[in-house]
């Protein structure tokens, strides 16, 4: 298993903002961007939980470099502003995979649906939780979310789970303060200004424009290995391709050449700069500001894996997450390794 790999923080973004962004990447909120591959090989639909967000950067990133078309696919990318809207996706059998949180696995298995990951992206969850700049001396920590209202991308989402996890584990009821989906990017920021929140979970590249436009401060920061012991007690796998585990068994080839594809784009974003990872990406999603986009790129590499393997301890941590507030889990008993295989990074890596 992967240990948790040195970093550099980007310091003193601020000093290297040069212009104020107006606008942040469009999460797809509202209706499905599509990204084709050439129409050659082997054809495979893969829902994303928002294409622009960092969190989820394998999954274009894998595009533009060209990997799936080295291995003989022929890959769409779908986006929807929720990973919990890609697990529905997934489970209709819309799309083949879907690039979301690792936690899904375990809410889907008790409900009797057996889906698992194949490539592991992050040990953490790449989540902060931010404050409004009006709310911060209200909001020290999580004990105070009491009354509060809090933004997340969707109801059933991961930043769903995650808030009341951080609730109960302060002391907070999860019916004691309000959950508001809000989705993420421009959405969320205007909720955040306007007051319909008074703080919420997100990811960048929101983080980097919020602080960029100081409309809220960072509460509880998850973008990298340490963060995440700090807040959750351990690593916590998050953004990864699972598939329904039916699907993986009967196109095996396939599986592999996906996993090929986005290992060996994990082992070059950890051996390239964060402005060389966004230079690869689509022009649109640094919205006018390569800067402020390579600065949230910087924020949240520290979560990614260099092969694609899940953590050590990773599920387990995850499973003590959601059996603290989600009463599927907390009754049931979860098979942690039916949630995720390593037989095909193994076969990637060697």
């Amino acid at each position: 298993m992967r240990k948790s790999a040195g970093y550099t923080t980007l310091a003193a973004v601020g000093l290297l903002i040069l212009s104020s962004l107006t606008a942040c990447a469009n999460d797809a909120a509202g209706t499905a961007s599509t990204s084709k591959g050439d129409g050659k090989g082997t054809k495979v639909k893969i829902m994303v939980g928002g294409l622009d967000k960092v969190i989820y950067l394998p999954a274009m990133l894998t595009q533009r470099l060209g990997y799936f078309d080295a291995e003989g696919l022929d890959v769409e990318m779908l986006s929807e502003p929720a990973g919990v809207q890609a697990e529905t996706a997934l489970v209709s059998g819309q799309v083949q995979g879907a690039v979301g949180f690792y936690d899904h696995t375990l809410d889907l298995q008790t409900k009797g649906k057996s889906v698992e990951s194949v490539v592991q992206f992050s040990h953490a969850p790449g989540e902060v939780e931010i404050v409004s700049s009006k709310a911060a001396g209200d909001i020290k920590s999580p004990k105070d979310f009491k009354g509060k209202k809090l933004g997340i991308t969707g109801l059933g989402s991961s930043t769903d789970f995650l808030t009341k996890y951080l609730a109960v584990k302060n002391g907070v009821n999860v019916s004691d303060f309000t959950p508001v989906a809000v989705g993420a990017g421009p959405t969320f920021i205007s909720a955040l200004q306007k007051g319909a929140i008074d703080g919420g979970m997100t990811t960048d590249p929101t983080v980097a424009t919020i602080l960029d436009k100081k409309a809220g401060k960072v509460l509880l920061d998850m973008r990298t290995p340490e963060g995440s012991q700090e807040a959750l007690g351990g690593p916590y796998p998050s953004s990864s391709l699972y598939m329904q585990t039916d699907w993986v068994n009967s196109h095996k080839d396939t599986v592999q050449k996906l996993a090929n594809a986005f290992v060996k784009t994990l082992k070059w974003m950890s051996t390239h700069s964060a402005m060389q990872i966004a230079d690869k990406m689509p022009a649109d999603y640094s919205q006018g500001n390569k800067i402020l986009y390579a600065a949230a790129i910087e924020s949240t590499l520290p979560m990614f894996t260099k092969d694609g393997a899940m953590p050590k301890d990773g599920p387990e941590t995850v499973e003590k997450v959601l059996k603290a507030f989600n009463p599927n889990v907390k009754n049931a008993k979860v098979d942690l390794s039916k949630t995720f295989t390593t037989e095909f990074v193994e076969q990637a890596a060697g």
